[in-house]
């Protein structure tokens, strides 16, 4: 039976991540093994990395392969408005740099970040094994960690990054508070004619915000949140008729629009796990936490944890002390809670006060957002928070390496 010092279930970015921090750190002694489906990969969809994410991608030598197709977003500009007014006029704007030289965020392509992490992993050792994890028992001194397939092996610590609906945490009997917002992201790419010069746009509309963050090209990625029923309706229409609908929201200032992928829909919920680890477990990314994207950190938010843990886990090693030991649970969650409580409760509020067709709402949150837009220090600490730039970070977030990378 093989043994390991980490078994992570769950192949995404989060779960490669740390796989590949972990790895990289003491010089490689740390034994990690990767459970993930084998299923390939067809999401086109894209996100937004903080210059934190950013900067640990630096560290895990990782940038240099994603760069060329990370686009830097240079300002965002946010309206309130409903789809039939005729003029939509902006609220708030963000511009400038988290420090200078340096973009508060970069928009990149999933797959382009997922490919960097899939080659870097090949090339480190990581022991990759195709499946999923059936059961993690604990017992004296290891986790008895059994396969799909029947095989086992054994480990210090499991790490749960196989998503909201995680097996291993449902099987540790840890709760998970959680409710569905009734809206679904429509997410595609859209070509335009005009250049977006790096800025993002949000707008927000009364069945929820319709973002458009801009991509590599004259390109950007759509996330147009609307309710469920409605976005099942949308899915079904032809593509002409989507883009009709699209060209309704977006407006004319990027010239003519086309379809460059076709659109999907994804549930959007609340989510938190009651606690982030039990006996020999922790959960990292979604397996611990889901927000709605209002404000594009929750994958941001994962790679968080991916800091965290990894510095965390690295720490009790360098000491000698077991990687599963009940310390190494209750010091990440002591690091990682109070700040996702916080930005859930941020998240699930604006998307409530936002989402709605009150007018005494709209009023009071257009009289904030003008407020804010005048407040350059008020401004200056929402980009800083947004970026991740804080001396408070886990080191890999403040692009500082670990202990023998």
């Amino acid at each position: 039976m093989r043994r390991y010092d980490i078994v992570i279930a769950g192949g995404g970015i989060v779960g490669l991540s740390l796989a590949l921090a972990l790895k990289r750190t003491m010089q490689g002694a740390l034994s990690v093994c990767l459970i993930d489906s084998p299923n390939p990969r067809e999401d086109d969809r894209a996100f937004a990395f903080s210059a934190g994410s950013v900067r640990m991608f630096k560290v895990l030598g990782l940038w240099e392969a994603i760069e060329p197709d990370a686009q830097p977003i240079h300002d965002m500009v946010i309206t309130d408005s409903r789809l039939e007014d005729p003029v939509r006029p902006v609220f708030l704007t963000f511009g400038g740099e988290a420090t200078p030289g340096e973009p508060f965020a970069h928009m990149i392509p999933e797959q382009a970040v997922i490919a960097a992490l899939d080659e870097a992993v090949a090339a480190s050792g990581i022991e990759r094994i195709p499946g999923r994890i059936a059961s993690a028992r604990p017992e004296a001194g290891s986790s008895l960690v059994t396969l799909s397939d029947g095989s086992q092996c054994r480990a210090l610590l499991v790490i749960a990054s196989d998503g909201a609906k995680s097996r291993l945490r449902e099987d540790a009997g840890i709760g998970w508070i959680n409710w569905s917002y009734e809206q679904s992201g429509i997410v595609a790419t859209i070509g335009h004619e005009r250049e977006h010069n790096g800025q993002a746009e949000e707008h927000f509309l009364p069945s929820g915000p319709f973002a458009m963050l801009p991509l590599t090209g004259n390109r950007f990625a759509m996330v147009w949140s609307e309710t469920t029923d409605l976005a099942r309706l949308v899915l079904q229409r032809s593509d002409a008729d989507i883009l009709a609908e699209i060209e309704k929201r977006v407006g004319l200032r990027l010239g003519e629009l086309t379809l460059l992928s076709r659109p999907r829909a994804y549930p959007l919920g609340f989510g938190l796990a009651r606690r982030f680890g039990g006996e020999r477990l922790a959960l990292v990314g979604d397996a611990a936490h889901l927000m709605h994207p209002i404000a594009g950190q929750g994958l941001n938010f994962g790679l968080r944890d991916v800091a965290a843990l990894a510095e965390i886990i690295t720490d009790h090693a360098l000491l000698g002390l077991d990687l599963g030991d009940t310390l190494v649970i209750e010091a990440y969650e002591h690091a990682r809670r109070a700040d996702t409580v916080a930005i859930l409760s941020v998240t699930d509020a604006l998307n409530r006060l936002f989402s709605n067709h009150a007018m005494p709402l709209r009023l009071l949150r257009d009289l904030g957002l003008g407020v804010v837009d005048r407040l350059p220090s008020i401004k200056s600490r929402l980009i800083r928070e947004a970026a991740a730039i804080n001396p408070h970070l886990p080191r890999l977030m403040r692009g500082e390496s670990l202990p023998g990378f």
